[in-house]
């Protein structure tokens, strides 16, 4: 069975603010998928669709085979979400906010505690169990809240923006407890981001948003054949010749974006027979940024060119 499937998923606001406009996916158990896209994509739109928290205006959703609209409670029960700001008390101690969630998902009071207990102490938290919430600092509310999410041991994490606020320690502890989960509990992640070389260090799968549209889906590979670029080439050479589509990146370094390695040898014959030296030639695949922010700009100029 498919963890999520959308398809066609379309959401509009009273206001005729298009927020989600036809979007289709579908993520397997156990995937760890960015959703990627700047503030106001649709990405927390999206969220709440999947959630039953909001109905679509067109085409539909799935979570574990289940409509979040028409069977919310199962669908809940299944998932943990986390948002940048997500609720809990702050007169409450840790221990206590996460047994009160616990409960809440009617866990019984032995295995609510048992079960906080073992994520504090793999979020680092358990020294400050019994502080009140509200003496915590922004990063430990983060974790806390990570805990929050988790407390019911759901099949899909809803992620948004889970380390936001954490030092660098906190965040590698944090990455490796979502990769754990899905790569040993098989836990569906669905994170939400605008960090995109984040995402490309946790993610296996991506789906690339902007202005409630899907400019791209799919693993890094497929999503590099998808630009126009897929190989970023850097070449160390003593001189150029005149019209050669290649930028200066340093001193004697220079990088051409190409589509396949078979355009480098030509690159680097032009250069030689016009009397350069090449010293080095290495070619990388285009990060996750670069892949983004090409399909952004060729969206551009098609809606530029068609007017």
């Amino acid at each position: 069975m498919k963890a999520v499937v959308a398809e066609n998923l379309t959401k509009v606001y009273p206001q005729g603010t298009k927020a989600v406009d036809g979007v289709s996916l579908e993520l397997d158990e156990g995937e760890v998928f960015g959703f990627l896209g700047p503030n106001g994509a649709g990405k927390t739109t999206t969220v709440k669709l999947l959630n039953g928290m909001l109905s679509p205006t067109g085409g539909s959703c799935m979570v574990f085979g289940l409509d979040p609209c028409k069977d919310p409670v199962p669908v809940h029960q299944a998932s943990g979400v986390i948002t940048e700001h997500a609720q809990m008390y702050d007169s409450l101690t840790g221990i206590q906010n996460l047994e009160f969630f616990g409960a809440m998902f009617g866990m019984g009071g032995e295995e609510a505690h048992k079960r906080a207990m073992d994520l504090l102490e793999r979020l680092e938290l358990a020294g400050a169990k019994d502080r009140r919430l509200g003496a915590y600092s922004t990063g430990m509310r983060q974790r806390l809240s990570l805990a929050r999410a988790m407390i019911h041991s759901p099949k899909i994490l809803f992620l948004d923006e889970p380390t936001s606020g954490l030092d660098p320690e906190s965040i590698m502890s944090v990455n490796t407890m979502i990769k754990r989960m899905a790569e040993d509990e098989g836990v569906t992640i669905f994170l939400c981001t605008h960090q995109l070389r984040y995402a490309q260090e946790i993610c296996n799968s991506y789906g690339l948003i902007d202005e409630g549209s899907l400019l791209a889906l799919g693993d890094i590979e497929k999503l590099r054949s998808m630009s126009l670029a897929g190989l970023t080439v850097t070449i160390k050479a003593d001189r150029l010749p005149d019209g050669l589509p290649i930028s200066m990146a340093g001193e004697g370094m220079y990088e051409a974006n190409v589509r396949s390695e078979a355009e480098i040898p030509g690159i680097v014959k032009r250069i030689v027979d016009n009397g350069g030296n090449v010293y080095g030639v290495a070619a990388r695949g285009l990060s996750l940024e670069e892949i983004y922010f090409d399909l952004i700009d060729r969206r551009k100029k098609g809606a530029e060119e068609a007017k």
